[in-house]
């Protein structure tokens, strides 16, 4: 495919992206979306995993939209080969048709940012490209189900746990506080203990944290 790198570079404030889906149309559909989006710009559109990975390293997005199966590399080899490489690590949305728990956790233990499927709406895939740029995590329902079901000895409080599931549906600190009954800046306290037991200094990496022990 053709790198589509715009080599004078954008503003800071426009989001990068990458697309790789091995069906054009939902690529032209994907590119022609995202692209009339303001403070987005579609970087490269790739149709395999190994492609993904090769214009991922040189046109350097903020936001890889991965699909699993592709004939030319699967998504999940592509993001563990661009979890283990060089260079700033993009935020990797997984967005595909599959939604087994399988397909869920084979995604999020690669290394995937969030994940969702293809029947999502135009106006929540906006945001979740926008949302994972700023470090938020994103997770579909069916998704987070299956990640839900992992066993594992828990390392924080039961109030922690609250707060990190509603961060992994993506929800604001204001909007947890409101859910929980208690203060915006009681909810700060808690997350700033998570970042601490898991070793992260972000929310996205404290919910990927969190999944790979099982925790949400």
């Amino acid at each position: 495919m053709t790198d589509m790198t715009d080599q004078g570079g954008p503003a800071a404030s426009v989001v990068r992206v990458l697309i790789a889906d091995d069906h054009p149309v939902v690529r032209d559909g994907l590119v022609g979306m995202l692209g009339a989006e303001p403070g987005i710009e579609v970087v490269a559109v790739a149709s395999g995993g190994r492609e993904a990975v090769t214009l991922a390293r040189h046109a350097v997005p903020d936001v890889v939209l991965m699909d699993l199966r592709m004939p030319d590399g699967s998504g999940v080899d592509a993001i563990r080969t661009l979890r283990s490489g060089p260079g700033p690590q993009p935020r990797i949305l997984v967005l595909t048709t599959y939604d087994t728990d399988r397909d869920v956790r084979g995604a999020m233990d690669a290394g995937a940012d969030g994940f969702l499927l293809k029947d999502t709406r135009r106006a929540d895939l906006v945001r979740a490209v926008r949302d994972l740029a700023e470090g938020r995590p994103v997770l579909a329902p069916v998704a987070l189900a299956a990640l839900t079901h992992r066993s594992a000895e828990v390392p924080l409080s039961a109030r922690e746990v609250d707060v990190l599931r509603l961060v992994a549906e993506g929800r604001t600190n204001r909007a947890i506080a409101g859910r929980l009954g208690i203060g915006e800046a009681t909810v700060k306290t808690h997350l700033m203990h998570v970042y601490d037991k898991l070793g992260v200094t972000d929310r996205a990496s404290a919910v990927r944290a969190a999944w790979e022990r099982g925790l949400v």
